[in-house]
């Protein structure tokens, strides 16, 4: 039997990056780094090319969270493994360059002290033991990688070990989440309680303005780039291919002489660290992270978007992203009570609809054949 015949989600051709693949990666790159800045900080706000500050506010959070997005298709489109606990890694990115940032407020806070207003209202005399690094760039952003990277690590070595796939897995990821959420929202913790992290002044001793935010969004921009190049090379490699086989018949890729476990645990390690950098690029541009980024809805959230863009082709969860989130930006300001309808509708309507999402409906439009298409030739 044809694999393509066996596999539901989308599979839309694997061709390595050509010329014109690396000609709108670059096109990308080049609009965001270049266009972005001139839009924003040089173009007068008079003029109707001018780029408003909410709009790049708006744009950096929606980079952040096409990031998380293409993660979560390297596990779900290309693996077959769901997660529903991917916002923890996101989350935990998120407190790692909170923790710094909150350590550059210095004397600048509310009660004039060098420890947070949070800590001094608490009355804590000195810092918690996980905070020992929080006064250094470079260790906070190695933990921003290297903390959900072990968790992942560990939680994945455990679940694929036992064999606990499907639904099963999306519960317990669930759980986890669910867990850590309670953890985080504990004052005694040290990450802020409830109210967690906020009022940030400067990053690497320069003040959190306009400018930096430009940045910032500018940053995110190439790093999703990086990370969608980086992306397609593991999928068009030998690994990518395994990846591919073990979510359309893992017991034969077994069979085969390949251990799975391995695959899938370097899959799963590899998106929670890229959400976890999405994370890190997230806080500074929005000003805040609070245990609210570990709900629930959160990480269901990072699925809708690899679901309605079109999964198991990279791009189109990017696409997702940035149509959900623009959908949700002017939703929540023109029906703010219907936007939750609104969006279980729109993941309805694509599951039912256009299993393959806006990337697949594009490709149908235009008269290509889809995955399964091909298979049945």
């Amino acid at each position: 039997m044809n694999a393509a015949v066996m596999t539901d989600p989308i599979a839309m051709p694997k061709s390595a990056l050509g010329a014109r693949g690396w000609a709108a990666v670059m096109s990308a790159a080049l609009a965001i780094a270049v266009l972005v800045p001139v839009l924003n900080l040089a173009v007068p706000e008079t003029s109707v090319f001018h780029l408003g500050d909410f709009y790049v506010s708006l744009l950096g959070k929606i980079l952040c969270y096409a990031i998380c997005a293409l993660a979560i298709d390297l596990i779900w489109g290309y693996t077959g493994i769901l997660s529903l606990g991917h916002g923890l890694f996101f989350a935990l990115g998120g407190y790692g360059m909170g923790m710094y940032l909150m350590r550059q407020i210095g004397t600048d806070g509310q009660y004039k002290s060098n420890m947070p207003d949070f800590m001094v209202f608490l009355n804590w005399k000195e810092f918690p033991w996980h905070w020992a690094l929080s006064d250094s760039f470079i260790g906070q952003m190695l933990l921003v990688i290297l903390v959900p990277g072990l968790l992942a690590f560990v939680f994945g070595y455990f679940a694929f070990r036992s064999r606990i796939k499907g639904v099963y897995f999306s519960i317990i990821t669930q759980a986890l989440t669910y867990a850590a959420m309670l953890l985080f929202f504990r004052n005694e913790t040290g990450f802020g309680g409830n109210n967690g992290f906020t009022d940030f002044k400067r990053i690497l001793g320069v003040p959190l303005d306009q400018q930096m935010k430009v940045l910032l969004c500018v940053l995110s921009g190439l790093v999703l780039v990086g990370f969608y190049v980086m992306s397609r090379a593991i999928i068009n490699s030998k690994a990518g291919r395994v990846l591919q086989a073990i979510r359309d018949a893992e017991t034969r890729v077994m069979f085969s002489g390949y251990n799975p476990v391995t695959y899938k645990l370097a899959i799963w390690t590899l998106s929670a660290v890229m959400c976890a950098v999405a994370g890190a690029l997230y806080v500074p541009q929005v000003g805040i992270i609070n245990p609210g980024e570990m709900s629930a809805a959160a990480s269901i959230e990072m699925a809708i978007w690899a679901a309605v863009g079109g999964r198991g082709t990279l791009i189109g969860p990017i696409l997702g992203a940035f149509f959900v989130n623009g959908a949700k930006s002017w939703f929540t300001v023109a029906f703010p009570e219907f936007w939750l309808f609104f969006l279980g509708a729109l993941f309805i309507a694509v599951t039912l609809f256009l299993p393959q999402g806006l990337l697949g409906l594009w490709h149908k439009l235009r008269g290509h054949p889809s995955a399964s298409e091909e298979g049945h030739r």
